[in-house]
């Protein structure tokens, strides 16, 4: 029986299941990430050829060559460019070798083609005709050696991979052509475009197949395809997902999801009507023998696919996913925070060593402080970044209004955005004459109501303040202050009620350390405005340290009331009061768990092992 081609294969019910990764294979051998792996084709194709072969023993249908850089600009790095036509040809004739000793005649080879490793203009300094003739020559040397398929992968730039795919159409007009774009973990590339625009372009460009490959994890890669069928439904889909979001541990980059996840994620591609479906960065042989095992149990069902929300006027163009936040809060899961205070120097190496303390200790994000107490400190913005980049821990900025106008807050928002940096907590600050330079400016131009306002109903819309637009929405979630245990409770909730009013999708509560606080806060608040209060709350635990920071605390901190029997119970533990401040505050945890929606732990003088404690009681104690 003939071969079934590999264009009426895509368009039968059943997924073709490709490989996984080769870069992750071959590190795993002992190849150092310096290696040009293109040319182990020449000089090590024994161990190419068994990454392959274990990826069709694994059940991969589809096996793409170990050519990904190999272009003349990427070869060039390692004084190979006048080797093209033969490391190409290589990589087929090994692959196609170890398909025809597996017997299978179900198998593809797909011709794997990566961006160059250099900018076209206007970015960069390639022409587009240059660009175009580089791609020429890696798809021609391809071709020639006999691939089933051309597959474009990793692009980060839709210029670039439009440029491609029109070099593939001249020079092997018939060829089927696969085109995957990779995202951004804000689901844009790298460049800003949208899913939707991406799918556009590239069917219209006539591609065979267009898809997401790469950037983050299953569950983003699972929203960018969403995206793309929604936005052109009739193209063929494709999806090979990372195992997960990297994390660097020691010099290795570590991907952390399981084969049995993957297993089930290619179930929700299948459900998304994805024709490909394969692996990325971190998979191996056993991620896609579990994809392969969960694509054929028959008694498996698939999930439901629910449609993406659309972007307000933009009908084409698809929403970002939620933050983790946003997403934790809106499926009503218990939220844990920390705060960290930015160092008083430009070394973040001792901040991101509690950060990751707190990231193992179970702590879904972390709050980075502005200028506490109006000290000097490395600016949040970077620290954000810093955590988010190199240890994968999601963030929420605090952005005070206090000693900014409102030109400068717009611009520090964008570019909080530009930085992956999306949940924000809008305050006052604290006023410059308790800090390091009393005479500084401390005006401002808009209240934290006002300023969650302009960013949830101005710039999450796509215009500034003045309605002038910023190119595309921020996709903020974004949070306010609140006292429950305030003096004057009436004043509190009508200051609640603006920010309500304007957006918001959360607020941190003060620190209560008498938890019938908060059921009074929310009588007084259904007598006032007449119906519940249901926005999530994130209430403060701050441990109590010793006997003297208790006092300090219900003396001097406006807002904050430390019971008598606590302060006794600090009183008598003597020098171990920091252990049992960390026992009333898991106690308060334990409380609050089924009165509030999370916790923003403020660890005092900075002992992030001992809010590393206060969170461990969540491990150990059943959910209310």
């Amino acid at each position: 029986m003939a071969k079934v081609t590999f264009r009426d294969r895509i368009r039968q019910d059943r997924p073709i299941l490709g490989d996984g990764a080769m870069g992750t294979a071959l590190h795993q051998l002992g190849i150092p990430l310096n290696t040009c792996f293109d040319e182990l084709n020449l000089t090590r194709p024994q161990v190419v050829a068994q990454i392959h072969r274990e990826y069709i023993e694994a059940g991969a249908e589809l096996i793409e060559t170990n050519t990904f850089g190999s272009n003349r600009y990427k070869l060039e790095k390692h004084g190979l460019e006048d080797q093209v036509a033969a490391i190409n040809a290589a990589g087929v004739d090994l692959a196609r070798r170890v398909i025809q000793a597996s017997f299978r005649d179900n198998v593809y080879l797909a011709g794997s083609v990566g961006p160059l490793g250099v900018r076209l203009k206007p970015f960069g300094r390639i022409k587009p005709e240059e660009a175009r003739a580089a791609f020429a020559e890696q798809i021609s040397a391809l071709a020639t050696a006999g691939v089933d398929v051309i597959l474009f992968e990793t692009f980060s730039d839709r210029i670039e991979l439009l440029e491609a795919l029109a070099a593939a159409r001249e020079v092997v007009p018939d060829m089927p052509v696969i085109c995957q774009m990779t995202f951004a973990q804000d689901n844009r590339t790298l460049l800003g475009d949208l899913p939707a625009t991406v799918a556009r372009d590239l069917y219209h460009a006539g591609a065979d197949v267009i898809g997401v490959n790469c950037g983050g994890g299953p569950e983003q890669n699972s929203q960018v395809l969403q995206a793309m069928r929604q936005a052109v439904p009739d193209a063929v889909c494709s999806i090979f997902a990372n195992a997960g979001f990297p994390a660097q541990v020691g010099e290795r980059m570590m991907y952390p999801a399981t084969e049995s996840y993957m297993g089930e994620y290619a179930l929700t591609f299948k459900a998304q009507g994805a024709a490909i479906i394969g692996g990325c960065c971190g998979t191996t042989p056993a991620h896609i023998a579990a994809m392969r095992h969960a694509l054929d149990d028959t008694s498996l069902p698939l999930p439901k696919i629910d449609l993406l929300e659309v972007n307000g006027d933009e009908k084409s163009d698809v929403v970002e996913r939620p933050t983790e936040l946003a997403r934790k809060l809106a499926a009503g899961r218990f939220v844990v925070t920390v705060e960290i205070t930015p160092p008083r120097s430009f070394v973040p190496q001792k901040m991101l060593a509690a950060a990751q303390l707190l990231q193992e200790s179970g702590a879904d994000m972390v709050n980075v402080a502005d200028s506490p107490t109006a000290r000097m400190r490395m600016s949040p913005w970077a620290v954000c970044h810093f955590l988010q980049s190199r240890l994968g821990i999601e963030t929420v900025l605090h952005f005070p209004t206090r000693g900014r106008n409102l030109l400068r807050v717009q611009g520090d928002l964008l570019a909080a955005h530009a930085l992956g940096l999306r949940n924000l907590f809008v305050a006052m600050g604290d006023p410059t004459k308790i800090g390091d330079y009393p005479e500084a400016m401390d005006n401002y131009d808009v209240t934290p109501s006002g300023l969650i306002g302009i960013i949830k109903q101005r710039m999450n819309s796509g215009v500034d303040q003045a309605g002038n637009s910023i190119g595309q929405p921020t996709t903020f979630t974004v949070g306010g202050a609140l006292n429950m245990n305030a003096l004057d409770l009436d004043r509190e909730i009508g200051v609640l009620r603006k920010k309500i009013d304007a957006g918001a999708d959360f607020v941190l509560g003060q620190p209560v350390y008498d938890p019938p606080v908060i059921e009074r806060f929310h009588k007084r608040y259904q007598e006032i405005e007449g119906a519940p209060f249901t926005l999530p709350v994130l209430m403060g635990v701050l441990p109590l340290y010793s006997l003297r920071h208790a006092q300090f605390l219900n003396n001097e901190i406006p807002g904050i009331t430390v019971p008598d029997p606590l302060l006794k119970r600090m009183e008598d533990a003597g020098d171990d009061a920091p252990q049992e401040g960390i026992k009333i505050a898991q106690e308060l945890l334990l409380t609050m768990r089924g009165l509030v929606q999370g916790a923003y732990i403020i660890p005092a003088f900075n002992r992030f092992e001992l809010a590393a404690e206060v969170i461990d009681v969540l491990h150990v104690a059943p959910a209310r």
